[in-house]
């Protein structure tokens, strides 16, 4: 077993987060709908003030996995939390706790900042990552359905008179 790394994403990380996003569409059975560009990352990630960041897993050098998250808010904690959009381990590296250490990572930061909670969501066919997500004490929320707006819908509801 190699020995890896976690450290906080610079900009010349850039293109590999965006290489692993794409992989992880692949796995997720979507890739058409990554629209994500180099540009757009870069500008999210290492703005003035970002509201998104991003943690890379190395391996001898070679970035093997990512984390990006932002921060949330429950109001029956009354505290931030931290949304975890993606966590993402190359295949080859799988197994080596490298997922691991990219959610101890996210949990030091909740942590340290008094953040309540580090929640994320699971496609529910993924049972792998289901396995090893509650191997580590998380609690699948089972009775919360997730609701999305997007594209059209999402303009014809900012466009609706209030």
């Amino acid at each position: 077993m190699t020995s890896s790394s976690v450290r906080h994403a610079r900009p010349d990380d850039v293109p590999q987060i965006l290489a692993m996003i794409r992989e992880l569409a692949e796995y997720e059975r979507e890739p058409e709908a990554v629209i994500a560009t180099e540009a757009l990352l870069h500008e999210s990630l290492f703005c003035e003030q970002p509201a998104v960041f991003a943690l890379i897993a190395e391996t001898e050098g070679s970035t093997v996995g990512f984390a990006l998250w932002f921060r949330n808010f429950s109001t029956w904690l009354g505290r931030h939390g931290v949304y975890l959009e993606d966590l993402y381990v190359r295949p080859e590296f799988r197994g080596q706790g490298i997922g691991k250490r990219l959610l101890v990572e996210l949990a030091r930061i909740c942590d340290e900042r008094g953040y309540g909670r580090l929640e994320w969501w699971v496609l529910n066919w993924n049972r792998p990552a289901w396995d090893f997500y509650e191997s580590v004490g998380a609690i699948p929320m089972t009775e919360w359905t997730v609701h999305r707006v997007t594209g059209d819908a999402l303009r014809n509801l900012a466009e609706e008179e209030s």
